[in-house]
């Protein structure tokens, strides 16, 4: 049982808050790029919306698809929505970033979509592109901001090695970043010297401390494999398992919730892993067939993550300790080879640099590595408070 925090329900989003920054969007030409959790608290979708209110011309969809049809991976592809009528231009497949051609026919491009604070989504690559056309166009950019569904207190994992950086990591944040989509926008905006024209449709009635359930806010699947906070917030760790030959749990109920394989030994895991990192969380043996994905049909031993207390639970830490003793103890196990010889390793571009692979500072025998990344996770929390638009911790 959740015990909602007084006045939780007074939450509004960028999207209920409109009228914010409504001179930035009356009697202009709207773009707009969102997903499918881009509605407002009545569920209504930020296209319908706009579309309604304003004049909305023209629409741009993420990975996933503008209303969320799409896989992982899978390439988006040009089509009409449905619903508006509007043309629908992809972020996600040959081309990722706006043509100058659609740019041109747009005064204001508006944002809404919903991240999951994690690094690794690519949510967050599209947005950073979107600055970066807009401010070479010369168009302003507008961002419904959202809750980040892990809150913005705390930061963990390591910063990401500026020469990893790839559509799953595109600026040198950590694993969770602890910032909303509004403040990520100010942040690269600023720290990379984007120099777009920006503005934020804040957030009303949020704290920091706030996981997603506390906001009252509708929960929306931003993607196919997050259909819930709980798989949001193993995410922020149990994606680095895409990176190995181990399913994260995709094709099943309970994506990045449940990791595993035919071949692992889950009570080896059990009584070899490090006890330290699994604060808040308990792993429960079990089996699953994944419908798709990895180990299609095959039966798979598997742990799932029960979380018991978000509060003491860190991801980061505890996904990194399961690599480590599943590797240590499967001669099965491997990291996913590069398709090309030229290409990283997909962990490296996970995890943000060769470390995790290679052992450097991570094994149980030198926790200084480990002390290394908490204290740099810190120091990003106290540099960047400045972007910060909610300052209640």
């Amino acid at each position: 049982m959740i015990i909602y925090p007084e006045g939780h329900r007074k939450v509004r989003s960028g999207l209920d808050n409109l009228g914010t920054v409504h001179e930035w969007l009356e009697g202009r030409r709207l773009g707009l790029l969102t997903s499918p959790a881009g509605v407002d608290r009545m569920i209504r979708p930020a296209a319908d919306i706009l579309f309604s209110q304003y004049h909305l011309s023209i629409l741009f969809a993420p990975e996933h698809g503008i209303r969320g049809d799409q896989q992982a991976g899978a390439a988006v592809a040009a089509t009409c929505d449905a619903r508006t009528g509007l043309p629908v231009y992809s972020l996600y497949g040959d081309r990722k970033a706006p043509d100058p051609e659609q740019l041109a026919g747009i005064d204001t491009l508006v944002v809404d979509l919903q991240d999951v604070g994690s690094r690794y989504y690519t949510y967050l690559s599209t947005l950073a592109i979107v600055l970066k056309s807009c401010a070479k166009a010369g168009l302003p950019v507008v961002v419904l901001d959202r809750p980040n569904p892990l809150g913005g207190d705390r930061v963990e994992g390591p910063a990401l090695d500026p020469a990893f950086r790839s559509f799953v990591g595109c600026s040198t944040l950590p694993a969770r970043y602890g910032l909303t989509i509004g403040e990520f926008a100010g942040w690269i905006n600023s720290e990379e010297q984007i120099n777009c024209q920006l503005a934020v449709s804040r957030l009303t009635g949020w704290r920091r401390t706030m996981y997603f359930e506390e906001t009252g806010l509708p929960w929306v699947s931003p993607s196919p494999n997050i259909p819930t906070v709980d798989s949001a917030v193993a995410y922020a760790g149990t994606c680095l398992f895409e990176g190995t030959n181990l399913s994260e749990g995709r094709g099943t109920t309970k994506p990045f919730e449940l990791i595993g394989a035919p071949w692992l030994n889950t009570e080896f895991v059990l009584s070899n892993i490090d006890q330290a990192a699994l604060e808040g969380v308990v792993l429960r043996p079990c089996w699953f067939r994944p419908a798709f994905s990895k180990f299609a049909g095959e039966l798979c031993a598997g742990l799932q993550i029960h979380c018991l207390d978000r509060r003491l639970f860190c991801p980061y830490a505890a996904s990194v300790a399961l690599l480590e003793v599943i590797q240590a103890g499967h001669p099965e196990f491997s990291f996913l080879e590069p398709p090309t010889a030229d290409e990283r390793f997909f962990i490296d571009l996970l995890s943000g640099s060769d470390d995790l692979r290679l052992h450097r500072g991570g094994s149980r025998e030198d926790r200084e590595g480990e002390a290394d990344i908490d204290r740099a996770a810190g120091a990003f929390a106290r540099q960047n408070h400045k972007y910060y638009l909610y300052s209640d911790c």
